[in-house]
């Protein structure tokens, strides 16, 4: 597993009370980091995960690059406070088998990508019992969650929530116990009206969100998009690629899901069920 530092500022050594947060330059962690630095003061030790496979990878370095020398510029003492990023290369992370059957078992209830094979791999193999994550209200994985989440305190002064360990053995806890989740009880929208309240608004714009961007452009249609216009974010899609999304989210993307139910049928070697069988 490598990991490179590709902040061009400079960072400080950690602490006891540094935080550990998965950063994309999207609108979720750069509002929990834009939390911990000028809220909290704390210092933070973002880790990116660089998935090959993603054409927005480079996009998302650079965003996260522009919003460091922001920070840095308009508020000097973050400079003492947020380290070098680290990248880690997510083809580099080995997924344990415990790792890989518990995505599998959470997958035939609700889809969740694979980054929580390699998320939760990489946390492990690199000794990190506390990653932050940004996930929030909306967003499937705080859906599933929901009723295994407590509250703690977090050594670095505030409240957060993580998986009980009570539920230790299930696979919610195998790929989340390494997590905490400082968002869980906000949306997308919530998160811009407190950016807002608190000035951040410029910095939030200059985040990215989008998986398959077209001449350097949200693209309307991956993923991320579709969160992004379903959750009240649609001015941040071009108005030409908002209206792709507006068929492509009526007509093809009801079609993924039977799709991916028959896929799996025939991996598993048996016939797909007939619609409306074997579903409540």
């Amino acid at each position: 597993m490598k990991v490179d530092d590709r902040n061009p500022s400079p960072g400080t050594s950690a602490t006891s009370h540094a935080v550990y947060l998965l950063w994309t330059g999207g609108w979720d962690s750069t509002f929990r980091l834009l939390q911990l630095l000028l809220v909290h003061r704390v210092p933070v030790i973002p880790h990116y995960l660089e998935d090959p496979t993603r054409a927005s990878t480079q996009i998302e370095l650079q965003t996260m690059a522009r919003i460091s020398r922001h920070l840095y510029d308009a508020h000097p003492h973050t400079r003492d406070l947020l380290q070098a990023i680290h990248v880690a290369g997510a083809a580099d992370v080995a997924v344990d088998a415990d790792i890989a059957a518990a995505l599998k078992a959470i997958r035939r209830r609700s889809f969740i990508g694979n980054q929580y094979a390699w998320l939760p791999a990489f946390c492990r193999a690199a000794g990190i019992a506390d990653m932050e994550l940004g996930v929030h209200i909306d967003d499937k994985v705080q859906a599933l969650l929901r009723s295994f989440v407590v509250e703690f305190d977090h050594p670095a002064g505030y409240r957060s929530l993580r998986v009980d360990d009570r539920h230790a053995g299930t696979p919610e806890h195998t790929l989340f116990g390494n997590f905490s989740f400082p968002l869980f009880g906000i949306d997308k929208l919530g998160i811009g009206r407190e950016a807002a309240s608190r000035g951040w608004s410029e910095v939030m714009e200059m985040t990215w969100f989008c998986h398959t961007p077209v001449r350097g452009r949200p693209c309307g249609i991956c993923a991320p998009c579709v969160y992004t216009i379903e959750e009240g974010l649609a001015h941040r899609v071009p108005r030409a690629r908002r209206a792709l999304s507006f068929f492509y989210r009526r007509l093809a993307l009801p079609l993924k899901a039977p799709l991916r139910q028959v896929r799996a049928s025939l991996r598993a070697g048996r016939p797909p069920a007939a619609p409306g069988v074997g579903r409540s």
